[in-house]
């Protein structure tokens, strides 16, 4: 019975748009050299969404032929991500399989799927919509009761009305603080990293600024 069921695990599939080799550049990973699986799809359409090309195409790929790709680059970072990746129900599966093979997972999600079936040993990156994103009414904020130290929590912020709704809802959530690390990222192109520190700052907020490390290395180029 355990030999059929590994060999059904490591024939099952999901659909891919890349597999790549890059230095992480959000969250408690960033600048370490990483491989990102990227799969295909997401139910969401946030108006700053940097990978619509990954909401369709894509190929089947098995759980050995992804876990063989990522052995090819020698590092044992690991981050899936999307799309959405959790909108395809088998990439729980594969989240345990890369960690029982003993990479370090993180998985970056957008806040509107349950987190809950997640293996604990993966690092959830887990991002909560703000208003201008367009997506707000989308977040499944029951996540936020699931979150350990080993998560993160991510802000896009796209203006000063951004920003005052994410400050409330941190206060409102997490009156004695976040059980993680709180990154807060100007949406590319639509504010500046600098007057959101001001901002930060100013309120004396606790917070950590975070900016796309690696679209200050090569700017935004797919497959970096």
């Amino acid at each position: 019975m355990a030999a059929a069921a590994e060999h059904e695990a490591a024939n099952a599939r999901l659909k891919i748009t890349e597999i790549f080799h890059s230095i992480q550049g959000e969250a408690a990973f960033s600048g370490w050299p990483t491989v990102f699986v990227r799969l295909t799809g997401c139910p969401l359409r946030c108006q700053y969404c940097d990978t619509a090309y990954a909401f369709t195409g894509g190929e089947w790929r098995t759980f050995d032929e992804i876990e063989k790709e990522i052995r090819r680059y020698g590092t044992p970072y690991v981050c899936v991500t999307g799309g959405e990746p959790l909108a395809q129900p088998r990439c729980r599966q594969l989240l345990t399989a890369l960690c029982d093979a003993g990479f370090d997972v993180s998985l970056e999600t957008s806040g509107a799927i349950d987190i809950a079936p997640v293996d604990m040993r993966v690092a959830r990156v887990v991002d909560v919509k703000t208003p201008a994103s367009r997506e707000a009414h989308r977040n499944l904020l029951d996540n936020l009761a699931l979150l350990t130290p080993r998560d993160a929590l991510k802000f896009v912020i796209c203006d000063r009305a951004d920003y005052e709704w994410s400050r409330a809802l941190l206060a409102e959530r997490f009156a004695n603080g976040a059980p993680c690390t709180v990154f807060f990222s100007p949406s590319h192109e639509q504010l500046g990293a600098g007057e959101l520190a001001d901002w930060i700052l100013a309120d004396k907020l606790p917070v950590r600024l975070q900016v796309q490390l690696h679209k200050v290395l090569w700017g935004d180029v797919r497959g970096r």
